[in-house]
C-alpha cells in the first residue's frame, strides 16, 4: 500500500512540475497570508495594553493600531485571495493532465485487459484519480503547509516571548500530530477497503445497465436489485464504520485542545503573578491560541483524507504502473503492404496458460487470395484474427504480412493496413457520420454517403428525420443488428485497407439485405487479401479456399466442390446438416 502511495505521489509531482511557477506564485500567497495573520495579534496587544492603562491621552495612538489592523487585515486578504487563484490555476491544469495520462495510457492496454475489467469501474477509476490529485492538493497546500508554518511561527515567537508557555505548546503539539498520524496509519485498511468495495459497486451498475435489456427478459430484476443491495450495504458499512473512527479521532482531540487551553492559561495566569505577563500578553495569548486550534483541530482530518484519497487513488497507479502487455518493438518500422501475402509459421497461442488454442499451425494466404475459416466454435478461428490484428501476442511462432514480420512493425501502421468487420459491430454514442467517418478520418462527407451507399447504409439513414446526424446510443443500441452490421461494412469500405477481416459480417442481416450486401462485399475484396470467418456455408461458396480449424489444426482445405468431396469430412457434414436441414433429436 505504501509502495503504491509513494508511486501516486511520484505521478502527481512528475505532473506538477511544469507549472512551479504558478506554485511558487501560490506558495508566496500562503507565506505572506500566514505572516499578516501571526503579527496582527501583535497589534491586539498593543492595544489591550493601552486600554488596560486607561489613559484618555492614548486615543491617537490606540487609532493609529486600529488603522493598522485594518491594512494588516487588508494584505491577508489579499495575500489569501492570490494564493487561492494560483492554487485553482494549478489544480485545474495538473487534472487535466492526469486525465489525459489515465486516458492515453489505459487505452493503450491489450484486449484481454479490457475483457477482465468492467468499463464503469474503469471510468470511476480515472475520474477519482483527478479528484484525488484536487484533494491532495487542497490539503497539502491550502491546509498543512499553513498549519505547518503558522504553528511554527507561533511556537518561534513563544520562545521569545514566553519560553515555559512555549515548551508546553511544542510538547503538546508533538503528541497531538504523532497521534494523528498513528491513527490515520491504522485506519487506512478500512480506507481500501471502502475504495475498493466502491469500485465493485460502480462495475456492477455498470454491468447491469449495459444489459439491462436481460433483466427484462428473464425476469432479473429481483435479483440483481437484492445482489446490488447486498453490495451497498457492505459499501454502508464500511463507510460508516470509517466515519465512526473520524468521530473517535475527534473526540480525542478535543480532549487533547481542552487540556492544552487549561494549561496555557494556567501557566500564564502564574506568570502574570510574577509581573512577567500584560493584559495584552492575555489577549495574544488567546489569539495564538484560537489560531492554534483552528489549525490544528482539523489536522488529523487533513491526513486521513490523505490516506483516503490514496487509497482512491492507487488503483488507478496500479493501472498505469502495470506494463502494456503489447509493445511496439525498439525501432519498429511501419508496415508496408505491396501485395498482402499473409504467413503463419509454426504459431502456438493460448489464453491465460490454459489448454492450446493454436499448436504448431502453418498457413500461407496469397496475395489477393480469399480465404475462408470454419470449423467448430473454439476452433480458433476468431483467435487467428485476434492474433493477426495483435490484440493478443503469440507464444511461439511467427505471424508475417509481405515477408515483414508483425512483432517488429508498429501496431498503428498494422491494423491502419487490416480493415475489420466485426460479428458484433459495436458503435460510439456518435452521429452516424462520425461512426462511418471513423474509418477514414479526414473522408468528406460525400465520401461517407457514397461508402454508405455501396453498404445500403444509405437506405435507413436517410429515412432518419436527422440523417447522418442522428445519434446512434450507447453501443448503436438505437439501431438494429443488421444496420448496425451495415454501418461497419460501409466503415470498412471507407477505410479501404488492402486486408479485410470479416467476422461473420453478415450474420445479423436479413435475407434481403445479405444479398445487397454479398454484391457490396464482392466490389470490396476486389485486389484485397480477404479472411472470413463464417458459420453459414452459403456466404462462403465462392471463396478461394476454404480452411477447415479444429482444435487450433488445420483438417481440411479446399474449394467448396473439393471439400464436398472428402467422404465423412467436417465441411461435408456442415454442409448436410444446413443444406438439408438439422438433423431430428
Amino acid at each position: 500500500m505504501q509502495s503504491l502511495s509513494r508511486k501516486t505521489f511520484n505521478i502527481f509531482a512528475q505532473h506538477s512540475r511544469p507549472y512551479k511557477k504558478t506554485v511558487v506564485f501560490m506558495m508566496l500567497g500562503l507565506v505572506f497570508g500566514v505572516g499578516f495573520d501571526t503579527y496582527q495579534p501583535f497589534l491586539f496587544k498593543a492595544l489591550f495594553n493601552l486600554l488596560a492603562a486607561g489613559q484618555t491621552g492614548a486615543v491617537p495612538a490606540m487609532l493609529i493600531i486600529v488603522w493598522q489592523i485594518f491594512f494588516i487585515g487588508l494584505g491577508s486578504w489579499a495575500a489569501w485571495r492570490l494564493s487561492g487563484w494560483f492554487l485553482s490555476k494549478y489544480e485545474a491544469r495538473v487534472m487535466s493532465d492526469l486525465l489525459n495520462t489515465c486516458f492515453a495510457y489505459m487505452q493503450q492496454h491489450s484486449y484481454t485487459f479490457f475483457s477482465n475489467n468492467f468499463a464503469g469501474s474503469l471510468v470511476r477509476k480515472i475520474n477519482r484519480y483527478s479528484r484525488t490529485f484536487e484533494d491532495l492538493a487542497d490539503i497539502l497546500f491550502q491546509n498543512l503547509s499553513q498549519t505547518t508554518l503558522q504553528i511554527g511561527i507561533i511556537i518561534i515567537v513563544m520562545f521569545f516571548y514566553f519560553p515555559p508557555l512555549a515548551w508546553i505548546i511544542l510538547l503538546w503539539s508533538a503528541v497531538y500530530v504523532y497521534f494523528n498520524y498513528r491513527f490515520a496509519i491504522w485506519k487506512i485498511k478500512y480506507d481500501v477497503a471502502r475504495a475498493a468495495q466502491d469500485t465493485k459497486v460502480s462495475g456492477r451498475l455498470a454491468d447491469s445497465i449495459t444489459n439491462n435489456i436481460n433483466l427484462k427478459l428473464f425476469n432479473g430484476f429481483d435479483k440483481e436489485y437484492q445482489e446490488y443491495k447486498d453490495m451497498t450495504g457492505e459499501l454502508f458499512r464500511l463507510r460508516r464504520l470509517g466515519w465512526n473512527l473520524g468521530t473517535v479521532s475527534e473526540t480525542v482531540q478535543g480532549f487533547l485542545v481542552v487540556i492544552l487551553e487549561f494549561a496555557v492559561m494556567y501557566g500564564a495566569v502564574l506568570l502574570w503573578k510574577q509581573r512577567k505577563l500584560t493584559v495584552g500578553d492575555f489577549a495574544l495569548l488567546q489569539a495564538y491560541l484560537l489560531q492554534i486550534f483552528q489549525q490544528l483541530w482539523n489536522f488529523g482530518r487533513f491526513v486521513r483524507r490523505i490516506y483516503e484519497s490514496l487509497a482512491d487513488a492507487n488503483e488507478m497507479t496500479e493501472i498505469l504502473e502495470t506494463p502494456h502487455e503489447i509493445l511496439d518493438a525498439p525501432g519498429a518500422a511501419n508496415l508496408k503492404i505491396e501485395k498482402g501475402k499473409i504467413e503463419l509459421r509454426d504459431v502456438n497461442f493460448s489464453y491465460e496458460g490454459n489448454t492450446p488454442v493454436l499448436e504448431n499451425l502453418n498457413l500461407t494466404i496469397a496475395p489477393g487470395e480469399r480465404v475462408a475459416l470454419i470449423g467448430p466454435s473454439g476452433g480458433g478461428k476468431s483467435t487467428i484474427v485476434k492474433l493477426l490484428l495483435r490484440f493478443s501476442e503469440i507464444q511461439g511462432g511467427k505471424i508475417l504480412i509481405d515477408g515483414q514480420n508483425i512483432a517488429k512493425v508498429t501496431q498503428n501502421s498494422l491494423r491502419g493496413n487490416i480493415a475489420l468487420v466485426p460479428q458484433e459491430p459495436i458503435l460510439f454514442h456518435r452521429s452516424l457520420l462520425e461512426n462511418i467517418r471513423y474509418g477514414k478520418s479526414d473522408a468528406g462527407e460525400q465520401e461517407v454517403i457514397a461508402a454508405a451507399k455501396l453498404a445500403h447504409a444509405d437506405e435507413f439513414i436517410s429515412k432518419f428525420p436527422q440523417g447522418y446526424q442522428t445519434l446512434v446510443g450507447e453501443r448503436g443500441i438505437k439501431l438494429s443488428g443488421g444496420e448496425r452490421q451495415r454501418v461497419a461494412i460501409a466503415r470498412a469500405i471507407l477505410k479501404n485497407a488492402p486486408i479485410l477481416v470479416l467476422d461473420e459480417a453478415t450474420s445479423s442481416l436479413d435475407s434481403e439485405s445479405e444479398r445487397y450486401i454479398q454484391d457490396a462485399l464482392k466490389n470490396l475484396m476486389k485486389d484485397k487479401t480477404v479472411i472470413v470467418i463464417a458459420h453459414r456455408l452459403s456466404t462462403i461458396m465462392q471463396m478461394d479456399r476454404i480452411i477447415v480449424l479444429e482444435n487450433g489444426k488445420i483438417t481440411e482445405a479446399g474449394k467448396h466442390q473439393e471439400l464436398l468431396k472428402i467422404e465423412q469430412g467436417t465441411y461435408q457434414k456442415l454442409w448436410q446438416i444446413q443444406a438439408g436441414g438439422f438433423s431430428p433429436i
